[in-house]
């Protein structure tokens, strides 16, 4: 875990990273990859060799279940929404995987529905079902929770996280509230499809979260608040943690830096740590944005999740301006600088400009 130091800027709180990142293929899913397929194991459900694993995924689950079937001698077959990044479809395929693209208009719903087609029509299938499965949050109960409690020494006062499968929110969130009850859970959502607030599904940019329905594995009794954010601030957010913290992250953890920072900006934040997830449940069975009642947060720590590494991106609208620079570059052609006055110059320098 790190601090952030510059995007937070102006905050009451202190505001500290977990990188998931650091995973082995870079995101929060290869936990729950291995997880599943451990856990499957275990019951006798599936073997190598034998079984074909079938799931749905927005990317990142997908990558930490391909590595671990190859390793272990699994054929898998992944349906995925075809707005997902280039990238993520290159290392699937590298690992192995099977891709199958759907509608993006369908969102992760049709992925859903793709996947029990074609795992109704393979012999020795079967569909792990990240949204489904126990052992999604489990693995969080077991692991990131009690390292975010490690890491924080126990001062840890918010958790922030984006939501996808809500796995994350909910076996770390188990954890954390069984440590220190007063640990207040944030969701993060998109803006453009507000499913957690009781709004209706829509496309957005954020891959990897705002599925478009509530996930059943996730306890929303658990959520004490659900925050919006816009694609466009997410991707902003995305932009600024490389240039201005160093860290290369995808674009959902734009969206949660930016609900921290919401939460880490409140007056009685000061002093505070600040963790990153959230949603909460109404009395219809729906997640709603809660604006009072919130608890004095003199003194404590906001941490947020990183859930994945930004070079599944690279293809994205994220880095759409960077990339277009490049594809513009030639040979021996020169760079525009800035000096700390606010004058532009060229270097290399030509005969003309000195």
């Amino acid at each position: 875990m790190v601090y952030l130091n510059r995007v937070t800027a102006g905050c009451a709180a202190k505001v500290a990273a977990k990188l998931e990142i650091m995973e082995p293929c870079c995101s929060v899913k290869d936990r729950i990859g291995r997880n599943m397929i451990d856990d499957a194991e275990a019951k006798g459900l599936i073997k190598p060799g034998v079984t074909t694993l079938v799931e749905p995924t927005s990317g990142n689950t997908g990558i930490g279940l391909a590595f671990v079937a190859a390793a272990r001698g699994y054929s898998l077959v992944l349906t995925m929404p075809a707005s997902m990044s280039l990238e993520r479809r290159i290392l699937l395929q590298a690992f192995g995987a099977k891709l199958v693209l759907t509608d993006p208009a369908k969102g992760m719903k049709g992925a859903v529905e793709k996947a029990k087609e074609i795992a109704a029509g393979t012999s020795n299938a079967y569909i792990l079902q990240q949204f489904e499965n126990p052992a999604n949050p489990e693995i969080h109960f077991k692991t990131t929770g009690p390292e975010i409690w490690r890491d924080t020494a126990g001062t840890v006062d918010v958790l922030v996280a984006g939501v996808g499968t809500g796995g994350t929110i909910t076996g770390a969130g188990q954890f954390l509230k069984a440590q220190k009850p007063g640990v207040r859970l944030v969701a993060v959502e998109p803006a453009e499809s507000p499913v957690l607030s009781g709004g209706k599904p829509g496309p957005h940019k954020i891959q990897g979260i705002g599925a478009g329905f509530v996930p059943g594995v996730m306890d929303t009794q658990l959520v004490d608040e659900v925050l919006q954010v816009s694609s466009d601030d997410a991707i902003a957010m995305a932009a600024r943690l490389a240039t201005e913290e160093g860290l290369f992250c995808g674009i959902s953890s734009g969206a949660a830096v930016c609900a921290a920072i919401q939460v880490a900006k409140r007056p009685d934040m000061a002093g505070k740590l600040v963790t990153v997830v959230a949603k909460r449940p109404d009395m219809a069975g729906k997640l709603v944005t809660v604006v009072a009642k919130r608890p004095d947060m003199a003194g404590k720590l906001v941490t947020v999740v990183l859930p994945s590494f930004g070079e599944r991106y690279l293809s994205s609208v994220l880095f759409a301006k960077v990339r277009a620079e490049c594809e513009g570059m030639a040979a021996d052609g020169r760079i525009k600088m800035r000096d700390a006055a606010g004058r532009e110059f060229f270097v290399p320098a030509l005969p003309e400009d000195l």
